[in-house]
């Protein structure tokens, strides 16, 4: 009997290239759009994905200050973060975070679904949020990642 070798490849740091996408995010749903860009940096895209590795793209996304939410989450969703002493809580409207920081809304979306480890923030330093339409990425020559 004939033995075949099929073998599963397994990425590592050495065979993965990465390539620039860039995202107009000006009229998108801010979680729809984060769902996508999620998965392109952490490499869920490519059939050579592994998970102990990082097989991600990097992510451009402009016009930051421009995407959506969907209902009246504008003003019903709320922001927290605590400063680890009692009676620490702050919250802040997403309509308020946008005034400040604008990009902090789409950034927030989209940490908030890559893993929370050593591996998750390399990932997240692929990631590029502007405000507005310029970026000076353009060396990288990114193309546009349909969401």
């Amino acid at each position: 009997m004939d033995t075949l070798s099929y073998k599963t490849k397994s990425a590592n740091k050495q065979t993965v290239e990465h390539k620039w996408w860039i995202v107009d995010a000006e009229n998108m749903t801010v979680g729809r759009m984060a769902t996508t860009i999620a998965n392109v940096l952490r490499g869920k895209h490519k059939p050579s994905y592994t998970p102990h590795v990082d097989t991600g793209d990097y992510v451009i996304v402009i016009n930051a200050d421009k995407a959506r939410f969907t209902g009246n989450k504008m003003n019903d969703k709320y922001y927290l973060s605590h400063s680890g002493y009692p009676g620490g809580q702050k919250s802040i409207t997403a309509k308020e975070l946008m005034a400040k920081k604008p990009t902090m809304v789409v950034e927030s979306a989209i940490k908030g679904m890559i893993p929370k480890n050593k591996l998750g923030r390399a990932i997240s330093k692929k990631l590029f949020l502007y405000a507005g339409e310029e970026h000076p990425h353009a060396a990288q020559k990114p193309e546009p990642l349909k969401v």
